[in-house]
């Protein structure tokens, strides 16, 4: 069986506690040549693991409209993936190359979301935990571990850690923070198409000036979080008048 190798960082059980007993696999010399090397200065680990281990991230948590989107990602170390790094670090024509080398060289993907209704009726949080979960759960693999961007995890049937800025730190979530980004993204620029009166494809549905003063102008779309405060607020001024 091929080893898996990660990476260092801070280790978060879902009880928020820190996981012990962790021990560096790599010497110093192998550490400064990957240091040397990577341009995310990732520290190689042996993890206690035998099996798949599957890396997932999310985009989307803070725009004002749209799914929220989540990756999962098993490597394989046959085939690796040169340049991966947190995808906001990356260019859109980046992580467009990456998105397809990664489906073309990982041993499997999958990408989920969570809709707007789902959003507004659970909380963007558990939302986001949903679709990481449906994400894990569309892979074509099951993994032995799965390593989840952030400090909350959601509840998965395997063994599952948090790790705090991840998507910089491991290559399987970097590579999910990529996916999820690009497709996200392209949600956008289609619902663009559909209403182009928000400017979706330019601010990718953040509150920017651009989109609150549209907001203002053409109100709420379908698309829209209701529940988000720019949002529910300009309804309720709406409502009042």
């Amino acid at each position: 069986m091929r080893s898996r190798k990660f990476f260092k960082a801070d280790l978060i059980d879902a009880h928020g506690a820190a996981m012990p007993g962790l021990a560096l696999a790599v010497t110093r010399k192998t550490r400064q040549r990957a240091m040397a090397q990577a341009s995310m200065q990732q520290i190689a680990l042996q993890w206690g693991v035998s099996g798949l281990i599957a890396g997932v991230d999310e985009a989307g948590r803070g725009p004002l409209a749209g799914p929220v989107v989540a990756a999962a990602v098993i490597l394989d170390d046959l085939y690796p993936v040169a340049g991966l790094a947190d995808s906001k670090k990356l260019t859109a024509l980046r992580r467009e190359q990456l998105f397809h080398e990664i489906r073309a060289k990982a041993l499997c993907c999958a990408v989920a979301q969570a809709s707007v209704a789902e959003i507004e009726e659970f909380n963007i949080l558990q939302a986001t935990l949903l679709a990481m979960r449906r994400a894990v759960q569309g892979l074509r693999l099951s993994p032995k571990l799965v390593l989840v961007d952030g400090n909350r995890l959601p509840e998965l049937p395997m063994r599952a850690q948090a790790i705090i800025k991840g998507d910089a730190l491991v290559a399987a979530i970097s590579a999910a923070s990529i996916l999820a980004k690009v497709t996200r993204d392209r949600w956008c620029v289609d619902y663009d198409l559909a209403y182009p009166q928000y400017g979706f494809a330019r601010h990718k549905g953040y509150g920017t000036a651009q989109h609150l003063a549209a907001l203002q102008q053409h109100g709420a779309c379908p698309e829209h979080r209701k529940t988000f405060a720019p949002v529910a607020e300009l309804l309720g001024r709406a409502g009042a008048t």
